[in-house]
């Protein structure tokens, strides 16, 4: 009998999708199934890209946790400044000028361009504090980004001869909130601009674990293959996160909704994962 490959797969969701992604998995090993540990393969995109980067650090699912929940120890974030209905509405109307996605994300790439934004250096302070580690890890890691003018697709993983903190930054650009990040001359926007989780990149493996903070943005995974488990937010979640996933005051009751919901579904991950 051939190895059973896993993937595990995590979307964007601001910083309380960082912080209820979290909560999940830190409950799921508590129950005994430790996906982040296990996983063959882990594709992180915006706030799945930070979470992806924390739990391959060396630092305990308990510790990541406490990181969210403890205001002591959440690393310093920027409030965003912009209204969550007036950039949805920004986009919508962009996705709806054009049926092409390359062009979709071409025009989500000039409009974050023009934006004016906090400099990249600080935004660049905010992704170094959150992440517990700056060197890849040795894991099979994808960290999804677009370039901003081409709309095409980037995959960083280790040695790619992308430092972590600008793969993980260039993901997390949110357009239209912070500023495209700048690598080898080349600005990336957020990778949730191509797919909110980006799970087609798991296609071949048996067994893929979806986190999808922001479920209602994501594509079908009809053609991803393998046995599948998606995870949304709970009702109780939703309520956590509230109306502005990019709110840093939300991030505590947001892990403790996960860790709540997470408890709740072990039985249903391990009959996936194991």
């Amino acid at each position: 009998m051939s190895e059973i490959k896993r993937a595990l797969v995590m979307g964007g969701g601001g910083v309380a999708g960082i912080a209820w992604t979290t909560g999940v998995l830190a409950a799921l090993a508590a129950g005994g199934v430790d996906v982040a540990g296990s996983a063959d393969k882990i594709i992180g995109t915006s706030a799945g890209s930070t979470v992806a980067a924390q739990v391959t650090s060396g630092l305990s699912l308990p510790e990541l946790l406490e990181r969210q929940t403890n205001p002591a120890l959440q690393a310093p974030e920027l409030q965003s400044g912009v209204p969550m209905d007036q950039l949805w509405a920004t986009l919508q109307q962009i996705y709806e000028s054009t049926g092409d996605p390359a062009e979709q994300r071409r025009r989500v790439g000039a409009m974050a361009l023009a934006t004016d934004t906090v400099s990249e250096a600080e935004r660049r302070k905010v992704i170094e504090a959150r992440l517990p580690a700056h060197n890849w890890p040795d894991r099979d890691l994808v960290i999804v980004a677009v370039e901003a003018v081409t709309g095409e697709p980037a995959l960083f993983r280790p040695g790619s001869g992308v430092a972590l903190v600008d793969a993980v930054a260039a993901s997390c650009a949110v357009p239209g909130v912070w500023p495209p990040v700048t690598i080898d001359g080349v600005r990336y926007i957020d990778g949730g601009i191509r797919s909110m989780a980006n799970a087609d990149l798991a296609s071949g493996y048996d067994r893929i674990l979806i986190l999808a903070p922001m479920p209602e943005l994501l594509p079908g995974f009809e053609a991803v293959g393998g046995r599948i488990e998606v995870i949304e937010p709970d009702e109780a979640s939703v309520a956590a996160v509230g109306a502005d996933p990019l709110d840093p005051e939300v991030r505590g009751v947001s892990a403790e909704a996960g860790y709540a919901q997470g408890t709740a579904l072990v039985d249903r991950v391990a009959a996936l994962w194991t």
